[in-house]
């Protein structure tokens, strides 16, 4: 009789303990406030947090996360291939649901992505894509930077007009970049062909690196008519050159993003304008994306978010 009425008591114990842990279970607030229970957790590694695109990127990811109850784990590569490649591995060790990159250096990051496959961690890449022939990723979520490019051609066009001379302040390691210089070019080929550009040069995507670029760029090329800055550290590098030559306004200067910086810059005439991108919706429709893979919907490889243009009559719209 005692021994029946222990392993009631045991019994119940467990059932207790059972309830508890469930009930305790972690959550997170979801886009409404309440909170939702965390089903799932996504490992995001950022090839370079600290820049403006990512972090409304990463701002876009956190909150369409919210509503489906996933946790994400969010790190800064710092623009170095083995770091990105060590916060893959940390992935795998703790065992995410899925993991986002974009990618530092979209060649080498393969060999990762495939150490992620073997653990069968679906992959998947946001605004800069892999073309390593290692790995499979099942799907890529940006801009469409091809279109972003003419958009930034036209731009210079239509401030340059007919012909002239321009330069380009390029990253051509990165697929995304590569992209928007195509459309650039073929902006240019198609809208003001007399336009020619005179100089391309691989500042990396730095402030620093494009102010000096820029500087050597205006030395050899006295009657510069434009500057494409393929990104807004880029434009605005190229402007540090400009305004130190005493040339602000007498050269066209159009950026990628449209920072709030850029866009101060251009509502004071400083630049003439950018092609703008969406990072927050590139987030949402990341963290979409991956939902919908975890539902079992096939998803295209590629998921492209429209590209606008942004100059001097938008700033005078804004609030």
């Amino acid at each position: 009789m005692n021994y029946a009425r222990s392993t009631l008591i045991a019994a119940l114990c467990i059932a207790v303990s059972a309830c508890s842990n469930s009930g305790s279970k972690a959550t997170t607030a979801s886009a409404g406030g309440s909170p939702a229970a965390i089903t799932k957790t996504i490992g995001v590694s950022i090839q370079n947090r600290e820049a403006q695109f990512y972090q409304d990127m990463e701002a876009g990811m956190r909150s369409e996360a919210a509503k489906y109850g996933y946790a994400l784990t969010v790190v800064d590569a710092n623009r170095d291939n083995s770091v990105q490649q060590s916060q893959v591995e940390d992935f795998i060790t703790k065992k995410v649901d899925a993991i986002v990159l974009t990618p530092y250096d979209s060649t080498a990051i393969g060999s990762a992505i495939a150490e992620a496959n073997r653990a069968n961690i679906p992959v998947f890449t946001a605004d800069i894509a892999s073309v390593s022939k290692q790995g499979h990723v099942v799907a890529h979520i940006a801009s469409d930077n091809i279109q972003g490019g003419m958009q930034a051609g036209e731009l210079i066009c239509q401030a340059v007009g007919k012909a002239g001379t321009v330069a380009i302040i390029d990253e051509p390691e990165v697929t995304s970049v590569q992209d928007r210089v195509k459309g650039f070019r073929k902006a240019l080929a198609t809208h003001c062909p007399g336009v020619m550009v005179v100089a391309d040069v691989d500042a990396g995507g730095q402030r620093d690196k494009a102010a000096s670029d820029m500087g050597d760029i205006l030395q050899s090329h006295k009657h510069l008519s434009g500057v494409f800055g393929i990104n807004d550290d880029s434009a605005l590098g190229a402007l540090t050159a400009v305004k130190a030559a005493g040339l602000t306004g007498k050269i066209a200067i159009v950026g990628y993003d449209a920072t709030p910086e850029a866009r101060a810059a251009i509502k004071a005439g400083q630049m003439y304008g950018d092609a703008i991108q969406y990072p927050e919706k590139i987030g949402a429709m990341t963290i979409d994306t991956i939902h919908d893979y975890f539902a079992g919907k096939k998803e295209p490889y590629l998921v492209k978010v429209g590209v606008g243009s942004y100059t001097k009559a938008d700033a005078s719209k804004a609030p």
